[in-house]
């Protein structure tokens, strides 16, 4: 049996600037930590006494013979990009849900592959790990994602990601000293809209509107040193907050789907009760949104807020990784 564990990311600055419909022309960067709310995947080869050969849990359960019928796109992709031929039971478990713009998507591809890999008893790189959970994301299903979330939770941290035209990926972690990154933890709030939503919706809108965005973007991607500027610094750590104020206000404009009137309206009440700055996670429509307060305004947002459910976090550092290991099976 193989356990994975896989962290949630949190994107700070540079959102829309990993998709390659931009980074091939211009450039591309983004600020994201790695938080200590995971995706576990649990595997084991299955024993041939069952009546399918393929048992996958998740938000529903499958059984089947044939791995091309299994319904979950990641799972299917991942077992044929493998050439895994045995039987194969997949358990999922993650501890926020899904479709709320923490990259869950992609720290389920990073873990799937990451425990497969475990069971055949290879160790891949965190470079591979992200390399392939974006070829089977983009290249295999399809979907409309950038490529900064496999990157993060595949290395874990605090990171700044750089992408360029010929697809490299450059990953620097960024050296805070640990009062600076404890101070920054302490003035940030999670919320979760109660919206989920299909990202790849909203990041299709985001994509076929690039062309006519390239001033957001390039501002978008050029407060990603500001933020790291603002972080080395003795700058009031207030600023981060203004500017995630800023790269939200200008995220709005790439999408009408970004946003909308709800999530505006809860936005406006967390200002009014202290916030300096936020955004919403992931490609927008809903999910989290994270909020920058002083401690001392944390209760009144909080109140404010108090139809909404708030999730506590604390950075990590760790990336993917197996916390249990023991691939044989034997009859």
């Amino acid at each position: 049996m193989i356990i994975s564990k896989t962290p949630f990311r949190i994107s700070f600055f540079g959102g829309g600037t990993d998709y390659p419909v931009w980074y091939k022309e211009n450039k591309g960067a983004v600020l994201s930590t790695t938080i200590d709310k995971y995706c576990y995947i649990t595997l084991r080869y299955l024993p041939p006494f069952f009546p399918y050969k393929y048992r996958i849990v998740y938000s529903r359960i499958e059984t089947t013979k044939n791995k091309n019928k299994i319904l979950h796109p990641a799972v299917r992709a991942a077992l044929n990009f493998l050439k895994i031929k045995k039987g194969i039971e997949i358990h999922h478990d993650g501890d926020l849900p899904a479709r709320t713009g923490l990259g869950s998507s992609s720290s389920f591809t990073v873990g799937l592959l990451n425990s497969l890999y475990a069971l055949k008893e290879t160790m891949p790189s965190k470079y591979r790990l992200a390399k392939e959970a974006i070829y089977i994301e983009r290249d295999i299903l399809k979907e409309n994602v950038g490529v900064q979330d496999q990157i993060a939770v595949a290395y874990g941290g605090f990171n700044k990601i750089t992408f360029n035209g010929n697809d490299k990926i450059k990953v620097e972690p960024i050296i805070i000293k640990e009062e600076r990154k404890k101070e920054l933890n302490n003035h940030l709030m999670l919320f979760f809209t109660g919206i989920s939503r299909f990202a790849s919706k909203i990041a299709k809108s985001q994509i076929d509107n690039t062309p006519q965005r390239k001033r957001e973007l390039t501002l978008m991607c050029q407060m990603v040193d500001k933020a790291i500027n603002i972080l080395n610094k003795k700058t009031d750590i207030l600023e981060f907050g203004r500017l995630l104020n800023e790269t939200w206000q200008l995220k709005k404009t790439l999408s009408n789907k970004v946003s909308n009137s709800k999530i505006n309206n809860t936005y406006k009440k967390a200002l009014k009760a202290g916030a300096v700055g936020g955004k919403l996670l992931g490609a927008g429509g809903g999910g989290f949104m994270l909020l920058f307060v002083s401690p001392e305004n944390q209760q009144r947002v909080r109140e404010e807020l108090k139809n909404l459910l708030e999730v506590k976090f604390n950075f990590e550092d760790t990336g993917s990784k197996i916390i249990y290991y023991n691939p044989e099976f034997k009859i």
